[in-house]
C-alpha cells in the first residue's frame, strides 16, 4: 500500500456508519491509519472508534436520511463515500465522489442508472406485498471483496491526488 507524506491530505473518507458492518469499519480504520487519510463515520447514533487522529465519528439527529443528507452535503470530488443506499451514491457520483459498497462494488455514473431502477422496482415489489427477501448475510468473500476494492481506490487516489503543503 502506498504510504501518504504527513500533510493536510485533500482525500476524504466519508461512511454511511447506520448499516456498515463492524468488519468493514474496521479495515476503514487499518487504511486510515497506513495511507493517513481522514475516515468520518457518520451515524445517528453514537458511535465508537478507535483513538486516532484520522478517524472521527460525527453523531447526526435521527430522522430519515439524515446521515445521507450530511454526507452529501460535504462530500467533493476526489473523496470516497462507502454506502450500499443507492440514492445517496447517485448524489454524491454527482458531485464528483467515488462511492464503494461495503461488499466492494464500486459504484459509477455507467452502472448507477441500473441500480437506482434496479431498487425502485424492488421498492415497489415490497410495498404491493411481495417479498423479494433482503441482501445476503455479510460474508468472508465480501470482506476479501471491500478491503482489496479500498486498497486498489487508495493505490490510484493517493498516487494521483494532489497532496497539500504539510
Amino acid at each position: 500500500m502506498t504510504q501518504r507524506p504527513a500533510s493536510s491530505p485533500s482525500l476524504r473518507i466519508w461512511v454511511d456508519a447506520d448499516a456498515c458492518p463492524a468488519v468493514v469499519k474496521d479495515i476503514l480504520f487499518r487504511a486510515a491509519e497506513r495511507c493517513e487519510v481522514p475516515v468520518t463515520l457518520v451515524a445517528n447514533q453514537m458511535l465508537r472508534t478507535p483513538p486516532s487522529r484520522w478517524v472521527n465519528a460525527v453523531q447526526v439527529p435521527r430522522g430519515f436520511d439524515v446521515a445521507d443528507a450530511h454526507i452529501a452535503a460535504r462530500a467533493r470530488p476526489g473523496d470516497l463515500v462507502i454506502t450500499g443506499d443507492i440514492p445517496l451514491a447517485a448524489e454524491v457520483l454527482k458531485k464528483g465522489a467515488s462511492v464503494l459498497n461495503p461488499r466492494g462494488e464500486r459504484y459509477t455514473d455507467a452502472t448507477i442508472g441500473e441500480r437506482l431502477a434496479m431498487r425502485d422496482m424492488l421498492e415497489e415489489l415490497r410495498s404491493g406485498g411481495i417479498v423479494t427477501g433482503g441482501p445476503a448475510a455479510f460474508s468472508q468473500a465480501d470482506r476479501r471483496a471491500f478491503a482489496n476494492a479500498l486498497d486498489a481506490f487508495l493505490r490510484t487516489a493517493l498516487r494521483t491526488t494532489p497532496r497539500s503543503p504539510g
